[in-house]
């Protein structure tokens, strides 16, 4: 039997829209086909936690694959994995209970079965956290896993130890949840993470889940799992000595404070850099990230001595805002001294006037940046 927690005002917190039209689909379901709907998966996470929800999934049980086609198909939903079950319904994703067995190489690689019990059904979910069932009719949460009291504990547990296994792409989901969530891993599914092979997993799927991690409020946790659930050896043969990880854990855990929103995907691998012993260029192919990663994380490292010089010159064209060492003490405090932190430096000086002053071609670029220097310099000295 689960554990049954009461939990009436479960959508207090939904956008209304989202709201409308989750009414609009459970309220036709139960009504002409007299289905049980239940909200399944990270949006009952994220609202025991207290986070917003945005994503939706809504799990169908007690009605027929062709009675479930049909509503669908009233409803105007789509198809978005039809082998699977699963229909797209403006931002909600609708779907049949089912079971997965792994058949083949690769995430694609499973057979389907349709479920009939919710224990059943649950039993495919990665963690515990992530089992939990939301009774939409009846207003409770259904348990079978005890998700609630490790959400309480803040732990990451495997669900069942043999389906796990089979999908790959869950040791990469311990990592980001922990970073995201600042929960540890549980041990003994700690050692299942470690013996399993990431070498079927396409560029795709690992950049969208290293991404989710670069976007943690927990990246020393992230750092920690990457390394301790085998990921850097397995993908980058990456490693880290105790003494390297303790000084770098730190780092990132004390600059977040200071992360700018816009730039944090790009923070953890620009504070990792310097500790890491492959090249981060070689880290971000192999993950398949977009070209804009290369731009942020490639940009000039932090020197030991954060300089007006170091600063002034970062800032020709753009503000410090856009420069992924600005979560440094130093580098906001002399930003802020030049004023370059949201607009670039002042040269004091533009084109248009040595034009005038009768500057043309190099003659002019070169006494752009001579003048350019003569004004850092100035500030040098004071």
């Amino acid at each position: 039997m689960p554990t049954i927690k009461s939990f009436p005002n479960f959508f207090s917190q939904t956008d209304p829209h989202i709201l409308q039209n989750i009414k609009t689909v459970t309220e036709h379901l139960t009504q002409y086909y007299h289905a049980k709907c239940y909200i399944v998966g990270g949006a009952v996470r994220d609202r025991m936690l207290g986070d917003t929800c945005k994503d939706y999934d809504i799990e169908c049980f007690g009605i027929s694959i062709e009675d479930f086609e049909t509503a669908m198909e009233h409803l105007g939903a789509q198809g978005v994995g039809k082998s699977f079950f699963v229909y797209k319904y403006h931002d909600l994703d609708i779907s049949l209970p089912r079971t997965e067995q792994k058949v083949s190489k690769g995430h694609r690689g499973f057979e389907v079965s349709l479920a009939t019990e919710e224990k059943e059904a649950s039993r495919r979910r990665d963690f515990t956290i992530n089992a939990l069932m939301y009774d939409i009719q009846n207003e409770r949460i259904l348990d079978f896993w005890d998700g609630l009291k490790d959400l309480e504990d803040k732990i990451l547990r495997v669900v069942d130890k043999r389906s796990f296994v089979e999908d790959s792409l869950r040791v990469l989901r311990a990592m980001q949840f922990a970073a995201r969530f600042g929960f540890k891993v549980e041990e003994e599914s700690c050692r299942l993470c470690q013996g399993i092979s990431l070498d079927d997993l396409p560029k795709e799927r690992l950049f969208k889940e290293f991404e989710k991690m670069f976007m943690g409020s927990y990246l020393h946790y992230g750092l920690y799992y990457l390394l301790a659930l085998g990921i850097g050896k397995q993908l980058f043969n990456e490693d880290m000595g105790k003494r390297s990880f303790i000084v770098l854990s730190r780092i990132l855990q004390r600059s977040q404070k200071n992360f700018v929103e816009a730039l944090r995907p790009y923070y953890f691998l620009f504070i990792c850099k310097s500790y890491f012993s492959l090249d981060i260029t070689e880290i971000l192919e192999r993950l398949g990230a977009p070209a804009v990663y290369y731009k942020k994380v490639a940009a000039p490292p932090l020197p030991t001595d954060v300089t007006v010089s170091f600063i002034a010159h970062l800032s020709l064209k753009e503000g410090i805002i856009e420069y992924v060492g600005n979560y440094h003490k130093d580098v906001i405090a002399v930003a802020k001294k030049l004023d370059v932190w949201d607009k670039p430096f002042d040269r004091g000086v533009i084109p248009a006037q040595l034009m005038a002053e009768g500057f043309s071609g190099k003659a002019l670029g070169d006494e752009l940046q001579r003048r350019t220097e003569e004004k850092i310099m100035s500030l040098k000295e004071k």
